[in-house]
Formats: C-alpha cells, sequence, structure tokens
C-alpha cells in the first residue's frame, strides 16, 4: 500500500501540466525538507502565491530558485 502511494506522489510531483505546487510537492522538487521549503517561502527566496487561503508556489518558481542559487557568489566558510 506504502509503494502505491509513493509511485502516486512521484507522478503527481513531476507532473509538467501543474501550474501550482504546494509547497510540499516544491520540497520534493528540490529535495529539500518540507520546514525547510516553508522557511524559503517565508523569507521569499522561493515566490509563492496565496489561492484563497492556501498558499502555492508557481511551477516556474522552482527552476528560477535553483538558478538564482547557481548565480549566487560562492559564500566563504
Amino acid at each position: 500500500m506504502a509503494e502505491v502511494h509513493a509511485m502516486a506522489t512521484a507522478q503527481e510531483s513531476a507532473d509538467p501540466s501543474l501550474a501550482l505546487l504546494t509547497v510540499e510537492e516544491a520540497a520534493r522538487r528540490l529535495r529539500i525538507g518540507r520546514t525547510t521549503c516553508f522557511r524559503l517561502v517565508r523569507a521569499g527566496e522561493i515566490e509563492s502565491v496565496t489561492v484563497g487561503r492556501l498558499r502555492r508556489v508557481p511551477a516556474d518558481a522552482v527552476p528560477a530558485y535553483v538558478a538564482k542559487l547557481r548565480h549566487r557568489p560562492a559564500e566563504a566558510a
């Protein structure tokens, strides 16, 4: 049963026709934790919109965030 749910979740999160993603779906696409993704959304690092009382991440905001990370200067350790 868990395998069926995992397969459905994987197909759903990879569906290119989705215009808006839940924060959890965006986190799965980025391979980060749900809490980290909510923190990034709250900080404005990842674009999000509200639909009624729901918070959604535009599908194109995920690759935009990755591009922003790739062009950010390396931080000194």
